[in-house]
């Protein structure tokens, strides 16, 4: 399978580029549309993506360097992202700090960075679910090997060509139940609207949370802290953040749970 998708003269653009740039440019029309029915301006996601993309991209090269320093990574390989190498989780960390630093830039409250939080995470899974086809034509991100002739049929399994056998797509496993994230997170966020702030973002971390524990248990190039599949164990750790705080905002909404406020005299 060739990786590149054309050419301008000697420049090489790859399919898993165009995949991540689409998937961005996606997800940034998601943001958009929600945070206009939030009643801010729709064009604020492009100040948003001013600060968050390229922090995100940042993010998400460094988680996976650091977690394959084995490999002696020159300072040329890591600034080289165009043939993969990008960890989502990386990309989630570097782009919630964009929002933050974005945030306090237009000296936003903390209820309009629940705002925008909640507006951008159905885009990210968007995002995240047309990124994992960059994977597919990497020929990475797959799971355990697939002997049975009669399973090895797309979309259960993928031929590998480096490794000249079938392998569980677990690329679009991913990418399939990231599609499903999205309805249901966008159709959470536009029902919502302005209610509940936080709670799409909860929904987002419990979601992704249980999708990704379970998948890159099937995956054959996890990374790993020790013996510990080190995206799942940010997973579960996703899972119960977004419990406990998805059902703290639903109880204070409700008013079963009263923030206590100091009262100077």
């Amino acid at each position: 399978m060739d990786r590149v998708a054309f050419r301008i003269g000697d420049f090489e653009v790859y399919w898993y580029a165009i995949m991540i740039v689409t998937g961005m440019l996606l997800g940034m029309l998601a943001a958009s549309a929600l945070l206009k029915r939030k009643g801010y301006k729709s064009d604020l996601v492009i100040d948003l993506a001013i600060l968050v993309l390229p922090l995100a991209i940042v993010g998400a090269r460094l988680y996976y360097v650091l977690f394959t320093l084995d490999r002696n990574w020159t300072f040329a390989e890591i600034i080289d992202i165009r043939s993969g190498g990008l960890a989502i989780y990386g990309g989630v960390i570097g782009g919630a700090a964009g929002v933050l630093i974005a945030c306090a830039v237009k000296k936003f409250n903390f209820k309009n960075i629940l705002d925008m939080m909640d507006a951008i995470a159905p885009g990210l899974i968007l995002g995240q679910a047309i990124g994992r086809w960059g994977n597919f034509f990497n020929q990475e991100a797959y799971g355990n090997p697939v002997t049975d002739p009669n399973l090895q049929f797309f979309p259960y399994a993928v031929y590998i060509e480096s490794e000249g056998g079938h392998f569980q797509a677990t690329f679009f496993y991913e990418s399939f139940c990231n599609i499903i994230g999205f309805a249901l997170l966008f159709l959470l966020a536009y029902r919502l609207k302005g209610r509940y702030k936080g709670l799409v973002t909860c929904a987002y971390f419990v979601y992704y949370g249980i999708v990704r524990s379970v998948i890159e248990g099937l995956r054959s190039d996890s990374l790993y802290i020790g013996a510990i599949r080190a995206s799942q164990l940010l997973s579960i750790i996703l899972i119960v953040v977004g419990l406990a705080l998805g059902a703290y905002i639903v109880l204070r909404e409700k008013g079963i749970v009263k923030v206590r406020k100091n009262i100077q005299k």
